[in-house]
């Protein structure tokens, strides 16, 4: 239990804190308009619709606050490592960046729906009400203020079209409806591509339908100055609503009962999402400048796997162990970036990422630069980061387990080279004193390009008598007959078949709870 609160208790505190908020919002607007005064007569022509329509919308208002500020990478990398103070339960919060913006997306939609579904309502009553389908009442307040329209309850005007054709054209015609038709759209698009199958599938579909968010914040600015939901105005002198309410015939006649006066609420929305704007705009604005900073190629290396090795160089450029960048080929798509791990060690002169075919844009870049002649530079290339992860801190801990499959290894040949960096400059800040290493691979032509460094790091230790320092297991889940028989010729050599490692590679998956419990045994401290 204090593993799991060590953990996790931060996550679930901001979860809570972020939940009570949006709950406390959703509360206090819902009793604001079903039991304000100033409401009342409001609530005789929509009913409980009204209190429906607003109570989510206050929620929304607070939730497109904070939908931006996750994805402003920049921000958070200043908040994860310029800010040194920034302890590493912070750290780790800030790299459930995604997590928390998907959190936040459901639940706009949610309130979205919500509050959709209740101004339908809404509207079919004013409409109803406009018609003269419901009470004396509902008829005098609908029909406020037809000379000047300079106070009206009853947003609906217009009484020369056909009763079914008016909450059409009022959705098409009216600032309030128009753009609450756009934001839904675009909020309907962006959420159906961001669906894992589309997004891994159709990658490029889900990439611009999310750019959407520029016309869903422009209609949610001008939203709320439509102005429909209105509330009754003080006069003097006062209108008593309880004395007035079953006397609509006298209101303008007797002292008691002055003409009610009515007037949307100011626009807020635009107060909540400026401030993330301006953010994102300065983000957006960094991102431009970074992509316009020159990046030249050391060496274009075509790895087995189809797996592409770029070693590149950028002046400025600084990065730690396991961070990633985002890559953009302008030669294949302007507005598509896509992140990749850093394998290269800070040590080095150079930054190096390896990128396997796995996808459209992957196969592109790969295309392109198996074409490049060996030495010359490849197409132009962007490059936004470094951005931090928690792998940053392996370093901060003597013993360290790396678990990596497939070409999500690439964290760990940051790591490793940065050690064998460390170890041969004596580095006295290096913590560590041991590491377990464990990578699994489908099959053999995978733990080609990284065997090389296991080697020399292999190599390096024992000349150091330090070969018990890092204990790495290779794990090959898939092979047929041909392999195994090949394996089994060889059996006895001194290394490795298929890495040519002196540590024999294993085959099928590890049993975890085995591997825990030796590496709990081999440092009870």
């Amino acid at each position: 239990m204090a593993n799991c609160i060590v953990n996790y208790g931060f996550s679930a505190f901001i979860l809570f804190v972020w939940m009570a908020i949006n709950i406390f919002l959703f509360v206090y607007f819902y009793f604001f308009y079903d039991l304000g005064p100033q409401f009342f007569y409001t609530r005789h022509l929509l009913g409980s619709a009204l209190p429906w329509a607003r109570a989510p919308a206050a929620v929304l208002n607070f939730n497109c606050m904070l939908i931006l500020l996750p994805v402003c990478r920049n921000l958070l990398s200043l908040l994860r490592g310029s800010f040194v103070r920034c302890s590493r339960t912070m750290r780790k919060q800030l790299d459930k960046n995604l997590t928390f913006h998907k959190l936040v997306a459901y639940t706009i939609a949610l309130m979205t729906a919500v509050h959709t579904i209740a101004h339908l309502f809404n509207l079919e009553r004013f409409n109803n009400s406009r018609q003269g389908l419901g009470d004396e009442l509902s008829a005098a307040l609908s029909e406020l203020a037809d000379t000047e329209n300079t106070t009206y309850l009853n947003p609906v005007r217009i009484t020369n079209l056909d009763p079914q054709q008016i909450p059409t054209y009022f959705a098409f015609t009216t600032i309030a409806g128009l753009t609450g038709v756009v934001i839904t759209l675009a909020l309907i698009l962006i959420v159906t591509s961001s669906m894992e199958v589309i997004r891994r599938s159709y990658f490029e579909v889900f990439w611009y339908t999310h750019h959407l968010f520029i016309v869903f914040f422009a209609g949610l600015v001008f939203h709320g100055a439509g102005r429909i939901v209105r509330s009754q105005q003080r006069t003097n002198p006062p209108h008593n609503t309880t004395f007035c309410k079953d006397r609509p015939d006298d209101w303008g006649r007797i002292p008691e009962c002055p003409i009610p006066q009515f007037a949307g609420g100011f626009p807020q929305t635009w107060m909540y999402v400026i401030g993330p704007m301006v953010i994102y705009l300065c983000e957006r604005l960094v991102r431009f400048i970074r992509y316009m900073q020159r990046v030249r190629y050391k060496k274009i290396v075509m790895r087995p796997s189809k797996v592409l090795e770029l070693q590149l160089i950028k002046n400025g450029f600084k990065m730690d162990v396991g961070q990633y960048v985002f890559v953009n080929c302008p030669a294949i798509s302007q507005l598509e970036w896509h992140p990749f791990t850093m394998t290269s060690a800070p040590e080095e002169d150079f930054f190096s990422v390896h990128i396997r075919s796995a996808g459209d844009w992957t196969d592109k870049l790969i295309e392109i630069m198996k074409k490049v002649p060996e030495g010359a530079e490849g197409p132009k290339l962007g490059v936004d980061g470094p951005f931090g992860t928690a792998s940053e801190d392996v370093f901060d801990y003597e013993v360290s387990m790396l678990i990596g499959a497939g070409i999500g290894v690439t964290p760990f040949a940051s790591i490793l080279k940065s050690i064998w960096y460390k170890f041969k400059d004596s580095d006295p800040k290096l913590r560590t004193r041991k590491i377990y290493f464990y990578w699994l691979c489908r099959e053999t032509h995978a733990f080609e390009w990284f065997a090389d460094l296991l080697q020399v790091l292999e190599k390096e230790m024992e000349e150091r008598g330090m070969g018990d320092f890092l204990t790495y297991k290779l794990y090959l889940t898939g092979w047929d007959q041909s392999h195994a028989t090949h394996v089994m010729v060889h059996f006895d050599k001194d290394t490795d078949v298929v890495t040519g490692l002196k540590q024999k590679t294993h085959y099928g998956r590890p049993i975890w709870d085995k591997e825990f419990e030796q590496v709990r045994i081999e440092n009870p401290t």
